[in-house]
Formats: structure tokens, C-alpha cells, sequence
């Protein structure tokens, strides 16, 4: 997470599985809709209209998340590639490429049960038919992988102001409500500190101290900010 945090002063930019050279700027061209995803063979625009509410097909095709987030690490799709430096500036400066990530974000809101209240500042609320994809969150655990990816994603590609809100949503569901046991953990240890923003992130963490009980147990900050909480 410190890698992340400090924009991975190391990485490469170069694809998990060999050193392909050439075009750097992969995963642009895919959010540009100029070339699919690999090795589904599926279009940015195919991913919007045609996977939209297929909570199956999400659920159990695990190589398109890399496509739809990428980042300057590896995934599980070897066939997908790492984000670039240059290729990070060229997207965020993109509003084709940043329409179209912000349609993916929606989707797997939608495929986890929340939608935005707010798509100005990313304020999220629970969707319709939440209970039964908070079921499915619950079930299968590796969704908080996802998650955790999604949010970083969202920092390095021009969506920061995103992150603090759907952390909190994830951090009042579990601690506040109890909808969400098994997403506790990951929200505490890993989607908490996906946020960037320094201020915001000592704000959700005051959040959940605040909610966590028993308070003693809480390891997420040092005693010194607990006692001024």
C-alpha cells in the first residue's frame, strides 16, 4: 500500500507476465475503444451495455477487472498490462477515457448493490435491490480484492475525490449497520488506505474509531489520535 501511496517510484509500467515493448499506452487504447480486452475479446462499450446487470458473468469471469481498473501492479490477468506513467497523464487528460472509466465505476456499483447519490462529489447510497448483492459481497470474499483495486484505480486515474466516499459507505455499513461482516476487515485494512487525500483519510479513520467496538481492539491509528477522538 506504501508503493501505491508514494506512486510506485519503481514500477516499470511493463506487462506481469513478459516485458512487451512497443505501444506503452495499452490500456488508453482500450478505454479509447480502439482495441478489446484480453483474453476475453470484449470492447470497453461491450463491457457498459452489454454486461450491465449480468451479475453472473461478473461474478465468475475474473480477467476483466484488470481492463476496467488498471494499475502500475500486476493482477491475476497476465494478459493484461500495467499502467504507465506517460500513459497515466495521457488518460487523465482524456475526457473520452474518463467518461468511460467513470461508466465502468458505475457498473460494479451497480453489480455490488450502491449507486451514487451524488455523482459530483461521489457520495454513494445503497441501490434497490441491495440486500440481495450485499448477500452475494458477503458470499464471495474476493470481491474486496476488486474493491480494493477499484479504489486505487480511481485515485491514480483522476478520480481521487471518489475514494473517501465509497470508503465510508463501506465503513458505515460494517461498523455502523453490521450489513457487511465479511467486507470489515478489508475495509479496515486495505480500502481505508487506498485514499489519498490525507485529511480525508484521517477523517474516515476517526469514523471508524468511533464506531468500532470494542474501542480497544482498534489497531487502524495510534493511541495519542484515538485519545484526541
Amino acid at each position: 500500500m506504501q508503493n501505491y501511496r508514494h506512486d510506485y517510484p519503481l514500477s516499470t509500467g511493463r506487462s506481469f507476465q513478459s516485458n512487451r515493448q512497443g505501444d506503452d499506452m495499452h490500456n488508453l487504447n482500450f478505454y479509447l475503444g480502439n482495441t478489446p480486452s484480453v483474453p476475453d475479446g470484449v470492447y470497453i462499450h461491450e463491457f457498459h451495455r452489454t454486461w450491465w446487470g449480468d451479475y453472473s458473468k461478473l461474478e465468475q469471469v475474473h480477467t476483466f477487472i484488470q481492463w476496467l481498473f488498471p494499475l502500475q501492479e500486476p493482477g491475476m490477468n497476465h494478459r493484461a498490462y500495467e499502467l504507465t506513467k506517460p500513459e497515466i497523464e495521457a488518460f487523465c487528460n482524456n475526457d473520452t477515457a474518463k467518461l468511460n472509466l467513470l461508466a465502468s465505476y458505475k457498473l460494479m456499483l451497480d453489480f455490488y448493490g450502491i449507486e451514487f447519490s451524488n455523482p459530483e462529489t461521489g457520495e454513494v447510497r445503497r441501490a434497490e435491490d441491495w440486500q440481495k448483492r450485499f448477500k452475494n459481497l458477503n458470499r464471495n470474499s474476493h470481491n474486496n480484492l476488486r474493491l480494493t483495486r477499484i479504489l486505487k484505480c480511481l485515485g491514480t486515474l483522476g478520480f481521487r475525490h471518489y475514494q473517501a466516499p465509497l470508503v465510508h459507505f463501506f465503513l458505515e455499513e460494517t461498523l455502523v449497520h453490521g450489513n457487511l461482516p465479511t467486507v470489515k476487515e478489508s475495509a479496515l485494512n486495505y480500502f481505508l488506505f487506498t485514499v489519498l487525500d490525507r485529511e480525508e483519510r484521517r477523517k474516515l479513520v476517526r469514523f471508524a474509531y468511533l464506531n468500532y467496538e470494542p474501542k480497544a481492539e482498534f489497531v487502524w491509528c495510534p493511541r495519542k489520535i484515538q485519545r484526541s477522538s
